[in-house]
């Protein structure tokens, strides 16, 4: 049940819930080996990196258990439909387990549900079954724009909803994950990201509902965690 701290949690199952993502454009050849290095010694759910890096850190974790989770249509959300999805095409290609989309905000602002819902469902078929998160800026929208995003989200068929690119104006709090898992109830994962920088953040996100972290504390994070 939401709303119970995981206090028991250890650092093997929480590692497990974690992206540790690097998504600064000006990150090096040396940062996103550094990344994946940490990603498979902690042997986190995943290495989050931008499509430029899939291939290299798809190299780089052959052999262990981690994934690698790619971005489209990031940080802006706002390009057009057929780029995203064919920007998912490529990604998925190279070997990414996951997409993190960024929606439409300014079509969802506009009250173009029908741009919204498309634009997420051309990006899905064109992961082919690879899990879609679809992040929707919670802190660029009020409570019923909030909601409304879920909505769309789960019926173009995306697999998570997700706060935040962490380059917005604010990323994840307690008050939006509760909401996003009020809405979407048990039927999609939620991705709390944007911010998340120590244990307790970690742990109050979960309790929240949140399902996965996006963060690129995690070995920060997971040192402060019980092995």
């Amino acid at each position: 049940m939401w709303g119970a701290a995981p206090v028991n949690m250890r650092r093997k199952e929480l590692a497990k819930m974690i992206d540790h993502t690097l998504l600064d454009p000006s990150a090096s050849r040396e940062r996103v080996e550094r990344l994946c290095l940490e990603a498979k010694t902690y042997d986190v759910y995943s290495a989050c990196v931008n499509p430029t890096w899939v291939a290299f850190a798809l190299s780089l974790l052959r052999g262990s258990d981690v994934k690698v989770c790619s971005t489209v249509g990031f940080p802006l959300g706002a390009s057009l439909t057929e780029v995203k999805a064919f920007e998912a095409t490529v990604v998925v290609g190279l070997g990414a387990a996951e997409v993190d989309m960024v929606m439409n905000i300014g079509a969802l602002k506009s009250r173009d549900s029908v741009k919204v819902r498309d634009d997420i469902s051309q990006v899905v078929k064109a992961c082919k079954g690879s899990p879609v998160k679809v992040i929707i800026e919670t802190a660029n929208l009020n409570q019923e724009e909030k909601v409304q995003a879920c909505k769309l989200a789960e019926e173009a068929g995306a697999a998570f909803v997700k706060t935040s690119t962490g380059f917005s104006a604010g990323g994840a709090t307690v008050e939006d994950i509760r909401l996003l898992r009020k809405t979407v109830g048990d039927r999609l994962g939620v991705k709390a990201s944007g911010g998340i920088r120590t244990l307790k953040d970690t742990l109050d996100m979960i309790a929240a509902g949140a399902t996965r972290i996006g963060t690129s504390r995690t070995v920060q994070i997971l040192e402060e965690c019980p092995v």
